[in-house]
């Protein structure tokens, strides 16, 4: 690793270069530098708990109207926050892997924006199921939101610290940030940790829940690497993209599940 990718600069810059590549949030006119993008994945979970932290304030602000349109405004604010970048990555999976036969049309599928019955169905499902979830959850939504959008942006990493990315170089979007090494994955899983521990500290949630919610969180993150490993090699934008969304998912109904 370079001098300049271990600078402290390029650490803080990493936070800009996440909100960046996550959101649709302004975070200046500058393209943000190798080393800051390099640090980006480290802020991750941080940049998610924030998103989660916004949907919770849409979710309270218009839970009078009823649980249901709480829910449905938050998951939409959420879409909108983030210009539905991973809900993207999860059609594009769906039909990639519900399409292709083989290696080689799974990479054409993938490359193709039109959404197909497999991603339809598969946003339709995960629209349904967080909406329904957080619903279930009612005041315990914030919970929710906040694990939801931290855990859930933290479950890539592991794939991306273990499984090679093998987008074709024309396609390689995410190339920049796919590659997580040991520091950069060590700062975000204290990010999480820390967010766990102050929701458990201040009664959000109990343990039990929690480590449901944590053990079931990396079992799908694992079912999805391996998963999309013996499908096409490893792992590409769209792959984190559908891995955060099902982790979401798992997240929000295993809570709702145990309230």
């Amino acid at each position: 690793m370079t001098k300049n990718t271990t600078s402290p600069l390029a650490f803080l810059s990493g936070a800009q270069a996440a909100l960046t590549f996550l959101t649709r949030v302004p975070a200046g006119r500058a393209l943000p530098s190798p080393a800051a993008l390099q640090w980006a994945p480290a802020w991750f979970p941080v940049i998610g708990y924030a998103l989660g932290f916004v949907a919770s304030l849409v979710f309270v602000a218009l839970d009078g109207a009823g649980h249901w349109v709480a829910a449905a405004a938050a998951i939409a604010v959420l879409a909108l926050l983030t210009g539905a970048f991973h809900e993207d990555g999860l059609a594009d999976t769906a039909d990639a892997l519900g399409g292709a036969w083989d290696r080689e049309k799974l990479f054409v599928i993938l490359k193709d924006s039109r959404i197909g019955s497999f991603g339809a169905t598969a946003l339709i499902l995960a629209f349904l199921l967080r909406t329904a979830a957080l619903a279930k959850l009612g005041p315990q939504a914030i919970t929710g939101l906040l694990l939801g959008q931290t855990l859930s942006r933290m479950t890539p990493l592991l794939l991306m610290s273990t499984l090679p990315y093998v987008s074709p170089a024309a396609n390689a979007r995410s190339q920049p940030v796919a590659s997580v090494r040991l520091p950069q994955l060590i700062f975000a899983t204290c990010a999480a940790t820390l967010v766990c521990s102050l929701l458990l500290l201040l009664g959000f949630v109990t343990m039990p829940p929690l480590l449901l919610v944590l053990a079931l969180a990396v079992a799908a993150a694992i079912l999805c690497g391996w998963r999309f490993y013996v499908r096409a090699g490893g792992i590409t934008g769209d792959f984190l993209g559908a891995t955060q969304q099902v982790t979401d998912v798992v997240i929000l109904v295993a809570l709702a599940a145990s309230s």
